[in-house]
């Protein structure tokens, strides 16, 4: 993995980039705006502009955009406008209000990769084909409901009709999974609920498999929708290329304690294999959180639990694309930021005002990671 540094203006871009001597490269960004002092629209309008003349420059070339995700401070007041100026750069863009926790308004997480043919299939996903394979985005699957539990079986059916429709299905097809849960302290059991009956009835159990996920705080700028889905999916896949990761030494099945996904998931391509680490936070083998009320001792607990579900893949941090992390406290960003410094060096991450599933998690880590695979799958 290469790290390097774009700066315009008030502007960082930092990305990583996979594929020297391959057909197809692949680029992770993630930009950041420096001056907290600035309107909405200007921070806006400074980060947009930063992405698209980065687009052009000899390190971006031959780069095709593909998504990005708009990490916000307030979205009812911001969505609207940042779509509209975002929406003739990416292919999908997609947001969720999870403040950046440097002062500013907003932060992108942006995908980029070369020999892309992209296709929007509706309104919510886009689909390139590559290799006789289906990749499939979808982004803000959601829609307002009476309840929690009805807003996440809805969007999971949403989900199964996208993938039907291009000859898949989510048991087999999906890879990760993002759930924003507006006041997750009260609305996640329900996420939780919808999801773990959904999958029992499509085939997914504890004798199965599960999917990656980050079930994390956010929220939608209608204040009406608590829970939104995004995810990935491949379809033509074999079984065989997939593998689940575990780190059973450390962290404990997410069964044990009702919840439906996979600690990390492993997908093996002809020259690469995609590393796709969940939503990771200090917890022990048998479910217990680490450290309760100490936030340095989760932050090494967790780059423990992510080290180890790496290692179980054959990577390290130096594989990482790049990481977002998720604060509880927005009081523990210089301390968390500092340690992430040190311990992430040039991995391009964000850190966001985001709660975790569990009121006694302060710190959540996920990451996406690129490792090369010479032999054929």
């Amino acid at each position: 993995m290469q790290y390097t540094t774009y700066e315009r203006g008030s502007v960082t871009v930092r990305y990583s980039t996979f594929g020297e001597g391959r057909s197809t490269h692949e680029l992770h960004a993630v930009a950041t705006v420096a001056d907290a002092s600035r309107t909405f629209t200007e921070q806006l309008d400074s980060v947009a502009e930063a992405l698209t003349v980065f687009g052009s420059t000899p390190e971006a070339n031959g780069y095709r955009p593909i998504v990005a995700r708009l990490l916000l401070s307030d979205a009812a007041n911001q969505a609207e406008q940042a779509l509209e100026r975002f929406k003739d750069i990416f292919p999908l863009t997609t947001y969720i209000q999870q403040p950046p926790l440097n002062g500013t308004k907003i932060a992108v997480v942006a995908y980029y990769r070369t020999n892309a043919e992209v296709k929007r299939t509706d309104n919510h996903t886009i689909a390139i084909e590559s290799n006789g394979l289906t990749h499939l985005l979808s982004a803000m699957l959601c829609g307002a409901a009476p309840r929690t539990y009805t807003e996440t079986t809805n969007q999971l059916d949403a989900l199964e009709r996208t993938l039907k429709s291009h000859g898949g299905n989510i048991a087999d097809n999906c890879v990760r999974t993002w759930f924003f849960v507006q006041n997750i302290d009260v609305n996640y059991s329900e996420v939780v609920r919808a999801r773990r009956e959904y999958f029992n009835e499509h085939g997914l159990t504890e004798a199965t498999h599960y999917i990656a996920s980050t079930g994390i705080g956010g929220r939608h700028a209608d204040r009406a929708i608590t829970s939104v889905l995004e995810a990935y999916s491949v379809v033509g896949l074999r079984r065989d290329q997939v593998k689940y990761l575990y780190a059973s030494d450390h962290m404990n099945r997410t069964s044990d304690y009702g919840v439906t996904f996979e600690r990390g998931t492993a997908v093996d391509y002809a020259d690469r294999r995609h590393i796709f680490v969940s939503g990771t936070a200090s917890i022990d083998n048998k479910g217990q959180v680490v450290c309760k009320r100490d936030i340095k001792g989760q932050i090494a607990r967790m780059i423990e639990n992510v080290t180890e579900l790496l290692n179980e893949a054959g990577a390290t941090f130096a594989n990482v694309a790049h990481c977002i992390v998720y604060l509880r406290d927005t009081a523990d960003y210089r301390t968390v930021n500092a340690t992430l410094r040190h311990t992430l060096g040039n991995i391009p991450y964000v850190i966001v005002l985001a709660p975790v599933c569990r009121p006694e998690w302060l710190i959540e880590m996920e990451c996406m990671a690129c490792v090369s695979k010479e032999s054929k799958v």
